[in-house]
């Protein structure tokens, strides 16, 4: 298995530095990682840094909360698009699942879809606050959406991604959208085993160390 095509090599600090950044595309040009997943605000660096390469910029919108306004994601999405970002992830509004505002939910996560078009929207449920119904029901709106992923975490909450997540989301999916693993990856096996539970992708600043080790 070619461990890189999974991995979204992610930098997403408020206190990274442009030099920062810049290793973070050079480590994703010398281990040909799928992506790189960055804040909104380095897009045009990282795509200097990686132009005529094949490596995707992913970015996040309504980070890392997801408790802006629908408008405000749309916005920032479209703006970042513009820029030259591949795929977005963007955090649902947590509250609004809680409360069973089901509708808007989903129409958030819609809106978002249909404003960048043919690009990849991975839908971040940051598991951690939620019940399993309430995980699964993200997941179903994410579906319904046309969301292209659900993905477990921000990595900014109190904790990450655990393989009983990804096992019911993976139950509650099946192949209709794919699954990304991030928050708290940090070692082959554990990437491996979220891979063999049907993740297709693993957000993790611990990339180089993974491929290192194989």
């Amino acid at each position: 298995m070619q461990l890189q095509k999974y991995i979204d090599h992610t930098l997403l600090k408020a206190s990274s530095t442009e030099e920062d950044i810049l290793k973070l595309c050079d480590d994703a040009l010398k281990f040909n990682f799928v992506a790189v997943c960055i804040n909104g605000t380095h897009i045009p660096l990282v795509k200097s840094r990686l132009k005529n390469s094949s490596i995707k910029i992913a970015t996040v919108v309504g980070f890392p909360l997801g408790a802006m306004s629908t408008k405000a994601k749309v916005m920032e999405a479209t703006d970042y698009i513009s820029q030259g970002a591949d795929e977005i992830d963007m955090v649902i509004n947590i509250g609004w699942l809680r409360s069973g505002k089901l509708t808007e939910v989903r129409n958030d996560i819609a809106k978002v879809k249909s404003a960048i078009g043919n690009k990849i929207l991975k839908v971040i449920i940051e598991t951690c606050y939620l019940t399993d119904e309430e995980k699964k029901t993200a997941c179903r709106l994410a579906v319904e959406a046309k969301a292209d992923f659900v993905k477990t975490s921000t990595g900014f909450g109190p904790s990450g991604a655990t393989f009983e997540d990804v096992i019911l989301f993976k139950k509650t999916v099946g192949d209709a959208i794919q699954i990304k693993a991030s928050g708290g990856i940090r070692d082959k096996d554990t990437a491996l085993k979220y891979i063999e539970l049907g993740a297709t992708r693993i957000g993790t600043s611990s990339g180089i160390r993974m491929i290192q080790s194989s």
